[in-house]
């Protein structure tokens, strides 16, 4: 008699386990370096977030956010003095509902970013590359313009790289290897988008 008591424990408590497996979807990118994401990319832009808005692409039925850049100075590509791109996602408030895809980054209204976007795709969105890895903040430190994306600036992806006749490096903080000028960023971006 222990042993059907045993043998229904131990079938309760996988079924129980089972229920309570959710689904969990990630999202995984190969790390790029500041030569590919310059590129790579279509268009390359410092910029002050104007506007974000959430609501339902008529393209695609799926939720999306639209943010609005002032363009600052481009760095590569065409463009006007704003430019809004289409991202996957976001938060319809008034209905109480939202769809969030990991690794799509957000934008703060008033923030500063130089952003790295390839082509439009077929219905018009387009993340940064690399997701997060194409979006850096531009912020204020010490009375100095300072751009992160908070991962290492001068460390070389893992992934192979293109081999180029002239390796640019980026002088980067020496106590915080994730940050670097502004002006340095942007001249090395500006470097190997030429080549």
């Amino acid at each position: 008699m222990r042993r059907p008591m045993k043998l229904t424990l131990i079938t309760l408590s996988l079924i129980i386990s089972l229920c309570n497996v959710s689904a969990v979807i990630a999202t995984s990118m190969l790390p790029l370096s500041l030569e590919q994401l310059s590129t790579r990319a279509d268009l390359i832009f410092y910029g002050k977030v104007i506007n974000n808005q959430v609501k339902q692409d008529e393209q695609s039925g799926a939720i999306a956010t639209y943010t609005t850049f002032s363009i600052i100075d481009l760095i590569k590509g065409n463009t006007g003095d704003t430019h809004t791109i289409k991202q996957l996602g976001g938060f319809l408030k008034d209905q109480n509902f939202g769809m969030r895809i990991h690794g799509v980054p957000t934008f703060q209204v008033g923030n500063d970013y130089i952003i790295f976007l390839p082509e439009k795709s077929t219905l018009g969105f387009s993340s940064p590359l690399g997701l997060h890895q194409g979006s850096f903040s531009v912020s204020m430190d010490n009375d100095e313009l300072i751009v992160s994306n908070g991962r290492r600036l001068n460390n070389p992806p893992v992934a192979k790289q293109a081999k180029t006749a002239i390796q640019i490096p980026l002088a980067v903080r020496a106590d915080k290897p994730s940050q670097a000028r502004l002006d340095d960023f942007v001249n090395t971006v500006r470097s190997h988008s030429i080549q």
